[in-house]
Order: structure tokens, then sequence, then C-alpha cells
């Protein structure tokens, strides 16, 4: 039960586009943005046509949609009570293209609760839908711990060695996410300029993709850092393994509505440094990383210095790990939402 979007590879599709995103994505450069108004409605439609298809088959008791946009107000239109999960990227969506703010006013009015990942999320849905606080739930992100965890046997050589990279035992910095502007990547290659005169040796590794990849890249020749690493997209396997064996993940987001990413690091033993920026500053704390300001890479740059030359993986590491485990598991979020499930449905 599905449809087929076409990525210019596939013999048949459903859908003469591919898939949209509020930025960017590994296998999908296309945003909700730059969607004719025609590409919109056969967008809207596809969903119309699954979602009643899964409603007749599956006679749920309740729908739980992914950001206020437009698989909500889909399901407002089957009858069925449905939650809706606020992610913050779909409030940027709102404010950047007028063309979808109706059927996200409608599937946010029509919700019967909303939940928010993070306290900043919560504060801006509220704003900006107008909710009433008994209707906004913060119900955080969480990780699943069999497979974000501490890897003991994991070396920084072997993981070096496996992406081709130098192997030397010195200290190893990561980023992972979108290549996208409000990731705030070009300010860790600035700080980089700083921290790699100070930390000889010292290798940075950028894991993943999107648009800006090509520019980011030019970025780090003009300033011609030399351990600067950019691996692409890779699985999930290697980027445990790569969290393992990193000493710092950095997520310098100018915009962070939640960070995943930063507890998934902080779940593999690997201390944070990130912006006081969205939802990080919710969670990210002296004993397990640090913050920084957005946009001021001279203060990255003396932070990851400083929690280098701290011994912040040997001090902080093993809390990390077990603060992630304890705060953010998916067990215990799940658990708060099935309740909520409950409980909107009982005082429906």
């Amino acid at each position: 039960m599905g449809f087929v979007f076409s990525n210019g590879k596939n013999a048949s599709t459903d859908l003469a586009f591919n898939f949209p995103c509020f930025t960017t994505h590994p296998h999908s450069e296309v945003t909700f943005f730059i969607l004719s108004d025609q590409q919109i409605q056969a967008y809207v439609n596809a969903w119309r046509q699954i979602i009643n298809q899964a409603v007749a088959t599956f006679q749920p008791d309740i729908i739980h949609a992914n950001h206020i946009w437009v698989i909500p107000f889909v399901a407002s239109e089957t009858g069925v009570p449905y939650v809706i999960t606020c992610h913050g990227t779909d409030l940027i969506g709102f404010r950047s293209d007028p063309r979808y703010r109706k059927m996200a006013f409608v599937a946010a009015e029509k919700a019967l609760a909303i939940i928010a990942i993070s306290r900043q999320v919560k504060i801006e849905a509220k704003a900006v839908y107008d909710l009433s606080e008994e209707k906004l739930n913060h119900i955080r992100g969480g990780f699943d711990p069999a497979i974000f965890r501490v890897i003991p046997q994991v070396t920084k050589a072997d993981v070096l060695d496996s992406i081709s990279l130098r192997s030397v035992d010195k200290p190893l910095i990561v980023f992972v996410g979108k290549l996208t502007e409000f990731k705030g990547i070009d300010v860790l290659l600035k700080a980089a300029v700083i921290y790699e005169q100070v930390l000889p040796g010292v290798q940075t590794l950028i894991v993943g993709d999107g648009v800006l990849r090509d520019k980011l890249q030019a970025l780090r020749d003009h300033l011609r850092l030399q351990e600067v690493h950019f691996l692409g997209y890779q699985p999930q396997a290697t980027v445990v393994r790569i969290y393992n064996a990193a000493d710092i993940c950095v997520v310098p987001s100018r915009n962070e509505p939640f960070g995943l990413v930063a507890i998934e690091a902080l779940a593999c033993g690997t201390p944070v440094v990130a912006t006081n920026a969205g939802g990080l500053p919710n969670f990210v704390n002296q004993r397990v990383g640090a913050l920084v300001s957005v946009d001021d890479y001279e203060e990255l740059a003396q932070t990851i210095i400083a929690e280098i030359n701290q011994g912040s993986k040997q001090n902080k590491g093993v809390y990390a790990a077990q603060y992630a485990l304890k705060n953010f598991s998916w067990r215990s979020q799940v658990t708060k939402i099935i309740a909520l499930y409950e409980q909107v449905l009982n005082a429906k």
C-alpha cells in the first residue's frame, strides 16, 4: 500500500516528480516550495487515495501524522481522530510558502492533540497556529538503543581505515546531517581553520549530503583545510561506528528544532558541542558537552579545543551514554505517546 515518486530511475511511477521535503534529503533535492500548483494537487490527491484506502482496510481508532502539513489535512477528511507531531521543519515550511497554509491550519485545528518535539517547537507552534496549551504536548524525539550504543571494540584506526582515510591517533571531530544552510556547516569549516592550527593532526568528518555539498567543499578548499573530509551519505551502521570513534560531535545549527543527531552521538558515548539554539539547549549541558553561540566560529573553535584538551570523551562519555538511554530511548517516548492516544480518545 503506497505510491511511487519519480527519481529518474524507476520505470513506473505514480507521481512525475521526486518526493518533496522541507529542506533536502539524500535521495531527493525537491522541496515543497518548488512544486507547481498542479504538482501540489497531485501530491495531495495521492495521499488522499492511500490514506482512504488504509482507513478502509485497517479501520484505525486513531491516526498519527507527522508534520502539521498535507498528511494530517487529508486525515482530517476521513473522520478518524488524529494527532500530529510537529517537528519544526513544518513551521519553516509554513513561513516559506503560503500555498500550504490553509491545509496546515485545518490540520492543526481539527487535531485532537499536537505533539511538539522540543519546548522551542511548542512555543512556535502555539504562536503560529494560536493553539491552546491543553492541545499541545511536549514529547521529545527518541533513538533506538539497539542501534545507537557504545561499542567498546570500535577503534579510531579501524573506522578511519574503513573509509580510506589516514589512520592517526589524533582528535577526531564529526558532523552528521543534511548539508543545508540552517545546519551551519560553513561555521564549522571556519572554526576548523583555528582548531587545526592548535590540534595537530586533528581530522574532521562531514557525514551527510545535500544541495550545499559542492559549495561547502569549495569553501573547505578556499580555507586550505587539510583534514576536513566529506564522506557523503553513509549507512546507519557506519555512522554508529563513526560516532563511537569520534572525540566530539559538533552540531553547529543556526536553528535546530530538536537535534536527534546530538542524542544519537551521546548514546554512543561521544560528547556534543552544539549551538544554543532551538531544541539543543533542552538537553545539551556541561555534563555531556557544551553550548556555543550561533554563527560564532571563533567560540566554536575554542570550545572544541577546550573539550579535546580536557579529555571530554573520557570524562563525559560514560555519563553521556547513560543520560541518553535514560531520557531519550524510543521505549520511553512511545509509552508517553500511547498514553496520549488513550487520553484523547477517552476524552472525545
